[in-house]
């Protein structure tokens, strides 16, 4: 059997750093020691890759998995996955996980007495096409607190996970919505040092993508690598 190599990313200027005394959890989560690059392994190297096969017609409709309509706003969220030279990255499969619109995640850990919505779990996928391009249609995620400080409310965000061609090769990042005010005071979202880092985690409207009468659109471009890569979240 061929063993697993862990590629460690090092800390890169755009990425919020490990220890963020803010983001409390952070002291309990980050690594307390640099982390080491080690050379690609056979997983890397001939291991299984990810395919259409894996994809079912409903996974990037998120509000159509189910027997009825979802509570909540409908949106589009689409755009481009890009290399550092603003290629497209064809075929590439990509995630996301969000709370619903009340702002409670369908998950057992979530204890916020927000209510769940029977119609909606919150979990997508899709590959990117030949010009890089992803499309998703879910609801608009709400704000939900928790307990990192006093009266802490996280900003709606869609959590995004991006896979290589293998399974050790993972970008997870999260989008954000224009004008949230609560942006400004999230310790997770500052703790990217740089506001105008920081503003490549933010969507924009786009009424090219809206569905008329039905769906607002938000476009979000993701750079892997070169001078302006989406950070990690």
């Amino acid at each position: 059997m061929a063993s697993a190599t862990i590629l460690a990313k090092p800390q890169q200027e755009e990425d919020p750093p490990y220890h963020h005394a803010p983001y409390q959890s952070t002291a309990l989560r980050g690594p307390n020691k640099s982390p080491l690059i080690l050379r690609p392994g056979s997983t890397e190297l001939h291991g299984a890759v990810f395919g259409e096969s894996r994809i079912r017609p409903n996974d990037a409709d998120l509000t159509a998995q189910h027997g009825g309509e979802p509570l909540g706003e409908k949106i589009v969220v689409s755009g481009r996955l890009l290399d550092s030279s603003g290629r497209p990255i064809r075929h590439q499969l990509i995630e996301i996980w969000q709370a619903n619109a009340s702002g409670r995640y369908a998950h057992a850990l979530d204890d916020h007495p927000a209510p769940l919505d029977p119609n909606f779990t919150g979990g997508g996928r899709t590959l990117t096409d030949n010009e890089g391009r992803y499309r998703f249609v879910t609801i608009k995620p709400a704000a939900y607190p928790w307990g990192n400080h006093p009266n802490a409310w996280r900003p709606a965000h869609i959590h995004f996970s991006l896979f290589g061609t293998v399974f050790t090769q993972r970008l997870i990042t999260q989008m954000y919505f224009p004008g949230d005010p609560l942006i400004a005071d999230d310790p997770i979202a500052n703790s990217i040092r740089d506001k105008n880092v920081l503003a490549r985690l933010i969507s924009t409207f786009d009424w090219d993508l809206t569905i008329p009468g039905t769906a607002l659109g938000y476009r979000w471009d993701i750079v892997l690598g070169g001078s302006n890569p989406t950070p990690e979240a």
